[in-house]
């Protein structure tokens, strides 16, 4: 991995910032979201340039080489800007999921792709149900590597390049390879309540594809890339909380009734500092988490776990506040306030329900 010192990551957020306020600005996001691919390419382009695609690819490979505690704050900042693009499929999912495998072939043909944005890739791992557990697990693999079955909730598969999926061969879980233009592979969109996501659900007849080998068992594999797109989405999240926060008060600080301006009314000033204590939390909770993952602390799991529910759960709220505060305003389709929520909503679902996640955290602390 490579040394990272805060200045450097200061240096990262701020020109990332700056990017994503010139060029994924709400107008940006509205007409980017309405669009089929869902992503800007030229702002991908840009993305990977600054070395945000393959932030957490080896430098071996042409990514940066960096580790947790850069990819949260970065998620921070592309969740407050409701960044509309693959980053977390390819960039954070594929990559950690073909380097924690460890099948240096597939490391050599498809990393250094994701880290230049040229390849986008995601990854088919849970059945219909979105459990996102082995069991859950539902295409099968033959002896020739042909795949069968149904995969859910696959992030940015119309327009991935390379699809890794689980499956169950006969002698046990594996990864396998999938082009998506191969025989008998259908990718059907699914309906989503936040405009700036996709999601797709794969079926698979007899679809060839290439098995991944590596150094160790596949759920393995999947169980650690999962660990780091938990903690990329509770950055993402609590940086969208602390923007839906700042939303609110900057209106609070405008926004006269009665002849007086409503941050001035005791009952928005307790909301508001319900929001601020949430918003906090999330971000302690979130940068807690991507350091002890990035320490390799014995505790990771249950600070990964917790900032997993945490941060969905105050985004959820923050973005429902929001709304309350400003009044009917934000529930008009003009307002950017539903957009924050909508992501809220969809990322407390994506890669686990709440209810998971605590029930994980539960068990760590057992254990």
């Amino acid at each position: 991995m490579a040394t990272i010192t805060a200045e450097d990551r200061t240096a990262l957020t701020d020109s990332l910032r700056r990017l994503l306020a010139d060029h994924g600005a709400e107008a940006d996001v509205r007409r980017v979201m309405e669009t089929p691919e869902g992503y800007d390419p030229a702002l991908w382009r840009q993305l990977a340039e600054m070395g945000v695609v393959g932030l957490i690819v080896e430098e071996a490979f042409g990514g940066v080489g960096a580790g947790p505690v850069e990819l949260e704050r970065v998620m921070e900042e592309a969740g407050a800007a409701l960044l509309c693009s693959p980053l977390l499929s390819s960039g954070v999912l594929a990559a950690a999921l073909l380097q924690a495998l460890g099948d240096e072939d597939a490391k050599t043909r498809l990393l250094p792709g994701i880290a230049n944005g040229s390849t986008i890739a995601t990854a088919a791992l849970t059945g219909p149900s979105g459990r996102w557990i082995s069991e859950d697990v539902s295409v099968s693999a033959d002896a020739q590597g042909r795949l069968s079955g149904v995969a859910g909730f696959v992030t940015h598969a119309q327009i991935a390049s390379v699809i890794l999926v689980a499956a169950r061969a006969p002698d046990g879980l594996a990864l396998y390879e999938v082009q998506p233009g191969a025989a008998g592979l259908a990718i059907k969109a699914l309906p989503t309540f936040d405009h700036t996501l996709r999601l797709a659900e794969l079926s698979f007849a007899a679809t060839p594809a290439r098995r991944l080998g590596g150094t160790r068992p596949a759920w393995d594999a999947v169980e650690q890339a999962l660990e780091i797109v938990q903690v990329a989405l509770a950055g993402e999240e609590a940086g969208g909380a602390r923007r839906a926060l700042d939303m609110a008060v900057d209106y609070a600080k405008v926004r006269a009734q009665f002849g007086r301006l409503i941050g001035s009314f005791q009952a928005i000033k307790h909301m508001a500092a319900d929001l601020l204590l949430e918003t906090e939390s999330a971000i302690s909770a979130a940068r807690h988490a991507a350091q002890r993952l990035a320490d390799g602390e014995p505790d990771a799991s249950a600070a990964i776990a917790l900032a997993a529910f945490a941060c969905a759960d105050a985004f959820s709220q923050v973005t429902a506040t929001n709304i309350q505060m400003h009044g009917g305003i934000a529930f008009t389709w003009a307002h950017p306030a539903h957009l924050y929520l909508r992501r809220a909503r969809a990322d407390a679902q994506l890669f686990g329900a709440s209810a998971a996640h605590r029930e994980r955290f539960l068990k760590e602390l057992g254990a």
